[in-house]
């Protein structure tokens, strides 16, 4: 077998990337919105699209398999049960692309705007985990892969991955490996390649609150009768004091404070705060106090309103003092922090502070705990190498404000560590209109996905 070299792989990464990209831009053209019942059919064709691009890919094996919501897809290419075997995640959902008014393009017509790609999808991940299924093609066209691929795609995602640990607990021995490989994270920049090494955990609540049993006239009943809105926003209002500490007993039981020489490695990043301040359109930031931007966004635990409603928000006006209340929050957390004691401590202290004037009821969403990846492994040195072959310079190790809650269950239900090695940039708007990934990042991506798995064949051996 003849060895793919980086120049032959990047000669033929360049002479195929204009049809690299149209293929995703097919892929981006699908709204695969799985939080949203109206676009299942859509889901589904995403999940045909994959499965098509992997065995176009040099897969032997590709399949759509079955959950109860959003399907699966499974594909793998083995060569020698002998030789090690890397399973690669990634999603084929999006988020919705509401509001649309928002978007300069329409979110599923994938439009090139200064060298990047604009569409829902684009980055978040379906640009990213169509970077693995090309370097597969890749290996495939010049002599294979090094060792054995398995992929596993799914359309749950950006709704919590809601089925994919009972596929996971069903399929282990199918989905035996050495290692995960993941690239739905971020980079610093394009200067300051970075390879992430922490996620945050998630627990997403949803809020009711209810007043009287029915909406009220606000001149008859207003400053008698208790405004739902009005009391919602107290009692958020209330979970973090002066110094943006959340005020939930018990919330940082868990919590582990860093030492100093760990705070300053994470402050070492590139930051420039005025730029960043500049690019969100924003005079000033906002956090908890004693901690840096990086470490509030990375190893400390937030809680933020998503959404909140209530009351008449049609045109004009009508004087109403509303029935209900609701809103979404979501806590991001940081390692050793358990999603479900973090959501049972929140809805015992949310239902506690309610006044008597209201009742409230607190349902729980999905969520997951946070991860740190061992920077001292064979695949965190192997992918630390591919950064330098590909890009000429090393990453830098980040811990990352976002949340991938399977990448902790793969821990425990597969015994296996995940390589997050995303291409993203954190200006990429992801969840935001106007998302966007950059057609260098795309093809780099390509390009260090390769080098990755050599990388790893050679320390393997």
């Amino acid at each position: 077998m003849a060895e793919l070299t980086p120049e032959h792989a990047k000669s033929y990464i360049e002479a195929n990337k204009d049809r690299f990209l149209n293929e995703l831009f097919e892929l981006l053209r699908i709204p695969s919105v799985s939080a949203d019942s109206k676009f299942k059919g859509d889901v589904r064709q995403a999940a045909d699209y994959v499965k098509a691009a992997l065995l176009k890919a040099g897969a032997d094996l590709a399949e759509v398999c079955e959950t109860e919501g959003h399907p699966v897809v499974y594909g793998e290419k083995m060569i020698d049960p002998s030789l090690p075997t890397v399973l690669v995640y990634g999603h084929y959902d999006v988020q919705p692309a509401d509001p649309y008014e928002l978007w300069d393009s329409p979110p599923f017509e994938p439009v090139v705007k200064d060298g990047k790609i604009y569409a829902r999808g684009a980055c978040d991940d379906k640009g990213q985990m169509y970077m693995h299924i090309k370097a597969f093609e890749t290996m495939s066209k010049n002599g294979g892969a090094p060792y054995n691929l398995k992929f596993m795609i799914e359309g749950e995602e950006e709704i919590g991955s809601e089925n994919l640990a009972v596929f996971v607990e069903q399929n282990k021995e199918k989905l035996n490996a050495d290692l995960i490989l993941i690239s739905d994270t971020s980079i610093i920049s394009t200067e300051h390649p970075s390879i992430t090494v922490g996620l945050r955990g998630l627990s997403y609540v949803e809020i009711e609150v209810t007043g009287p049993n029915r909406d009220l006239h606000s001149g008859v009943y207003g400053g008698a009768v208790a405004n739902p809105i009005n009391t919602l926003c107290e009692m958020i209002a209330s979970l973090k004091d002066e110094n943006n500490h959340i005020t939930i007993p018990g919330f940082y039981d868990k919590v582990e404070e860093l030492s100093t020489a760990q705070r300053d490695a994470i402050n070492k990043a590139p930051f420039d705060l005025s730029e960043y301040k500049r690019e969100l359109g924003i005079k000033d930031i906002e956090g908890e106090a004693g901690y840096s931007t990086l470490e509030r966004t990375g190893i400390r635990p937030t809680l933020d309103v998503n959404g909140i409603w209530g009351g008449y928000i049609g045109e004009g006006a009508k004087t109403v003092l509303p029935s209900k209340a609701y809103a979404k929050i979501s806590m991001r957390l940081v390692p050793h922090q358990i999603n479900d004691e973090i959501t049972e401590l929140f809805t015992k202290h949310f239902e506690s502070i309610a006044p008597d004037s209201v009742t409230v009821k607190v349902t729980p969403h999905h969520g997951g705990d946070g991860v740190v990846v061992p920077t001292d492994s064979i695949g965190y040195k192997a992918a630390e190498k591919a950064f330098e072959d590909a890009w000429g310079k090393t990453p830098i190790p980040t811990r990352d404000g976002g949340s991938i809650p399977i990448v902790s269950m793969f821990q425990e239900v597969l015994g296996l560590d995940s390589i997050l090695m995303g291409f993203g940039l954190d200006d990429d708007a992801i969840h935001s209109p106007n998302e966007k990934y950059g057609v260098f990042n795309f093809l780099k991506g390509i390009e260090t996905i390769v080098r990755f798995h050599q990388r790893f064949a050679e320390m393997k051996k």
